[in-house]
């Protein structure tokens, strides 16, 4: 397993990260796969407070209590759950972002979260007192570091230009190529580092069942696969499509979602694979559309 720094902060991640969001086996399967995946090399665990109304920071909590100093932590807030558990509604303000980290770190049984990412977020949000709220967190120690979760070009602009941020979650792969018309440049020129999440586009790639994925047509999606099939060879589907997403030197870490076993012994596949020449790259490229951000911009 590589490492990387994330951004402008201490955190060496792994270059293959683990998603929590997938995990939907019984307590004491998830647990399994997170210690296998921790044992394996895996430092980097993603998870939310919205991800089964916190069960899931309850889970990862539990995995690493006694291990904290061994791994990595990074969760989200900023989608507050309502009374009646009927859904959430949006909330990035500086009042709720302070109370919903106590929750957190009490669910992962942690008095400090390495990465806390708001989740989401929108031009019209209040964003100084959401950047004030992280900054106050990081000064009494609660979190190391803060990021965004978002694809929305103009919100990230507003958090380069305006905060302290270290990382970017974004949605990046061979079907969503957006972030390369300009998002990645600025976040590298910016040493602000991304975590690319969907890098398997719903395993679209690997040859899951065709259907329209963001402005692609069934067909077009169908295309794609086979192409990347052609180029990398069928065998070599899951690897090329997690190196096409870190070939680019603002991609600090694949976040991907593992629910099995299965899933993390394909990660790990992906993790010890070599770097895509130039020429694949290029390749793969050609034969795949290029898209842009249409909204938001």
């Amino acid at each position: 397993m590589n490492y990387k720094v994330l951004g402008t902060s201490d955190l060496q991640v792994s270059e293959i990260s683990f998603g929590c969001m997938s995990l939907t086996g019984s307590e004491e399967e998830n647990l399994r796969l997170l210690h296998q995946a921790q044992e394996a090399g895996f430092n980097f665990f993603d998870t939310a407070d919205l991800y089964e109304k916190g069960r899931n920071e309850e889970t990862v909590g539990k995995a690493f209590k006694g291990k904290r100093d061994q791994v990595i932590i990074a969760t989200k807030v900023g989608n507050q759950w309502r009374p009646d558990g009927s859904g959430w509604d949006w909330n990035p303000t500086k009042a709720y972002l302070l109370e919903a980290v106590e929750q957190s770190l009490r669910r992962l049984q942690t008095d400090y979260i390495d990465l806390y990412q708001l989740h989401g977020g929108t031009i019209e949000d209040p964003i100084d007192e959401t950047i004030e709220a992280f900054e106050q967190l990081k000064q009494q120690g609660k979190i190391r570091h803060y990021g965004i979760s978002s694809i929305r070009p103009n919100v990230i602009r507003e958090y380069v230009e305006r905060s302290n941020l270290v990382s970017v979650m974004m949605q990046y792969s061979l079907l969503d190529r957006r972030p390369e018309e300009e998002m990645l440049d600025l976040l590298h020129q910016h040493q602000i580092g991304v975590l690319a999440r969907g890098s398997l586009a719903q395993g679209l790639l690997l040859g899951k069942l065709p259907k329209p994925y963001l402005n692609h047509t069934a067909v077009e999606v169908t295309q794609t696969a086979e192409a990347l099939k052609a180029i990398a060879g069928e065998e070599n589907a899951i690897q090329a499509s997690v190196r096409y997403v870190l070939h680019h030197p603002a991609v600090t870490s694949a976040v991907l979602g593992i629910r099995t076993k299965h899933h993390l012994a394909q990660a790990l596949t992906a993790a010890n694979a070599p770097a895509l020449s130039p020429d694949t790259i290029r390749s793969l490229q050609r034969q795949i559309p290029v898209t842009v951000y249409e909204q938001h911009r």
